[in-house]
Order: C-alpha cells, then sequence, then structure tokens
C-alpha cells in the first residue's frame, strides 16, 4: 500500500503543474477581460481569434479603428520567450516585416518592428520593416500570467497572409546584442479575412512527425508500461499468463517508446529545435528501458540470493523510468504547445489507471 500511495503523490506532483496550466493560461475569446489600462488605443471593440490550432492558448485581437487604422493585441502565456507576429504577402517568412514582444524577468518589456530579410539571425534586422506603426502606440505587458502585444498600424487592409512565432525559453533579445532573435521553437501561419474574421492555419510541415514522437511515446512510456506495473504487482494469482502478459506489455512498451525516441531526433534535426532537457530525460527513460529489457535475460532463479537484489533493481528501475515517462510527455506536450486536448486526454488515462491500481492495492492487503 506504502509504494501505491507513494506513486500516487509522485503522479500528483508531476501532474499539478501541467493542470494549472490549463486554468491559468486559457483565455477564451468570449472573455470579458479590461486592457485599456495597459494599452494606448480603445480595445473594447476588437474581434478575437485562436490562431494557432496546436496551441489555442494564443490569441489575437484586432479592429479596424479609422479609414486607415488597424489596431492588434497580441496574447500568450508568458513563458520567458519572446512572442511575435508577421505580416506576409505570400505566407513565407522572407520578405515579411514582424512586431516581436518579450518582457523580461526584471519586470520590464521590450517590442520592435523586424524585416526578415532570410532564414539566419543576421538576416533579420531589428528596428526595420514596412509596416507603418502609429508612434506611441506599440507596448508588451504582463496581465493574468499572460503576455500581450498591443501596437497600431497605418494601411488600407493589412497583409492577410500572417505569421506567429514564440522563441527558445529564457533567451530574449538584449541590447547588447542588438537585440537580435534566437530562432523560434515553434512557428505557425494562417490566411486571415479581416472582414468576417475567418482564419485558415497552415500547420509546419514537421508537425505530424512530432506528433507521432509525442504519442508513441505516450503510449510506450507512459501507458504501457504502467499497465506493465499494474499486471507485475497484482495479478501473480494467474501465473504463468501473469508472467508472460507482463513482458508482451513491457516489450510492446519498448518497442512503441524506442521508435518515438528515434522520431525525436529527426524531428530535432529537421526543426533545429533547443530541447536539450527533454532529449536528456529521453535518453534517460530509454536507458532503463534497455535495463528493463537486458533483466528479463538475466534473471537468477526463485530462492537464490542474488533473486532478491534483482528484483530490488527491476523494480526500483521500473519505478524510476514511469515516474521520469510522465513527467517528460507532460513536458513535452508543453514544448510542442499541444493545447488542453493532449494534457487533458494524458491526464485523464492517467488518472483512471492511478485509481485502478489504489482498488487493486486495497484488495491486495485485504486479502493478505
Amino acid at each position: 500500500m506504502k509504494q501505491t500511495v507513494f506513486i500516487f503523490f509522485t503522479v500528483v506532483f508531476f501532474l499539478n503543474p501541467y493542470l494549472l496550466v490549463l486554468s491559468q493560461n486559457a483565455e477564451p475569446c468570449n472573455s470579458v477581460i479590461d486592457y485599456n489600462e495597459n494599452v494606448n488605443f480603445d480595445t473594447t471593440a476588437m474581434f478575437c481569434q485562436t490562431v494557432w490550432k496546436s496551441f489555442p492558448e494564443i490569441v489575437l485581437r484586432y479592429v479596424q479603428a479609422g479609414p486607415q487604422l488597424w489596431s492588434f493585441l497580441l496574447s500568450a502565456p508568458n513563458e520567458n520567450s519572446w512572442l511575435g507576429i508577421g505580416f506576409s504577402t505570400n505566407g513565407q517568412m522572407v520578405g515579411s516585416s514582424a512586431m516581436v514582444g518579450w518582457f523580461y524577468e526584471n519586470g520590464t518589456g521590450g517590442m520592435k518592428q523586424y524585416f526578415l530579410q532570410g532564414q539566419v539571425t543576421n538576416k533579420v534586422e531589428p528596428d526595420a520593416g514596412e509596416l507603418t506603426v502609429v508612434d506611441n502606440s506599440s507596448t508588451v505587458f504582463i496581465q493574468a500570467s499572460r503576455i500581450h502585444l498591443a501596437f497600431q498600424i497605418n494601411t488600407v487592409e493589412p497583409r492577410k497572409e500572417l505569421l506567429y512565432a514564440v522563441g527558445p525559453y529564457g533567451q530574449l533579445p538584449v541590447a547588447n546584442g542588438g537585440f537580435q532573435l534566437i530562432e523560434h521553437r515553434e512557428k505557425s501561419q494562417a490566411s486571415l479575412d479581416y472582414t468576417t474574421g475567418r482564419s485558415q492555419t497552415m500547420s509546419s510541415p514537421y508537425t505530424g512527425i512530432r506528433r507521432t514522437h509525442g504519442a508513441l511515446n505516450m503510449i510506450g512510456w507512459g501507458i504501457l508500461m504502467p499497465i506493465g506495473v499494474i499486471v507485475a504487482r497484482y495479478f501473480r494469482q494467474w501465473d504463468p499468463i501473469w508472467f508472460y502478459s507482463h513482458i508482451a506489455i513491457q516489450i510492446f512498451s519498448f518497442l512503441f517508446g524506442l521508435v518515438g525516441f528515434i522520431l525525436g531526433f529527426v524531428v530535432e534535426g529537421f526543426t533545429k529545435a533547443e530541447v536539450t532537457h527533454h532529449k536528456n530525460i529521453g535518453i534517460l527513460i530509454l536507458t532503463l528501458g534497455c535495463l528493463q529489457v537486458m533483466a528479463l535475460l538475466i534473471r537468477p532463479k526463485k530462492g537464490t540470493k542474488p533473486r532478491k537484489y534483482w528484483n530490488w533493481y527491476h523494480h526500483n528501475a521500473g519505478r524510476s523510468l514511469v515516474i521520469f515517462a510522465i513527467s517528460n510527455i507532460f513536458y513535452g506536450i508543453r514544448l510542442g504547445m499541444e493545447g488542453a486536448g493532449w494534457y487533458g486526454t494524458y491526464a485523464a488515462i492517467l488518472t483512471l489507471m492511478v485509481i485502478v491500481a489504489i482498488v487493486l492495492e486495497i484488495r491486495l492487503w485485504r486479502q493478505r
């Protein structure tokens, strides 16, 4: 019983921050929020769009405030990253102009227009671009744990092809670096009809591979592996079916996780994403998985002294693997900015497994 309680509270410890994200970072368009005290123009009559399907917490508000005057307010969860919106003629980065903002930990923020001449850092030029930004209209601020970029531009109608991007964690533009932008960790493109408010999002070409990577790791390390642990602990009375079921589940778990692990490196190679912590935890998980598979080949006979130490090693390596896997899955969902759907689905599955484990643990103790 103590082991199950320990695992339960460990899961809650890792799960709680991610569940809070769902409530704290959500800013639905039907919410009534007053921005006027932080913005130099009226925001009460703005249209609202969730502009990123895989990251619905990013919200764009806009309105035509005059014959050649448009107001914009872009917001997202504050993750110590820069946030940007680009206006493009063809949906491509090169040749577009972008408004980018960030907020330092010391409580000050910055916002600049950038001209995107190329896809490398030195081709992204600060204080340049083709947008006619209204003087004193640009501001960046934090409200309700979210970063907001507000600005106005003079134009008959803004370009319909919009680019959205978020920068890497903790790497903000600074004055002594010429306010150069570090390459985005994720991007999206959408076509917006300013009259109807309809937005059509174009996902990154690597989104499918990234999601497959996440799904395989979630199924392998995050679902099948805990199920294998549950089977091993609570169904011993059905030996030998119990033994072979445990092995089969763990092997499938390892194979799913291995393919997901390989796809992770494929995604990293294509996108050049900076996911060092996520990758290192993944390597640790795969190492523990390999040790578990090797344990099947060197299993001492029952009743021998080495079997006692083997049991200790096998059980604790398995529990450690599950704990690291659960935390890294939620961390990966956050990095991939997949939003509430992925958080909620895995949280529900995890909660169900914990409930089943507690019920089986109670039954086991009663039988003793």
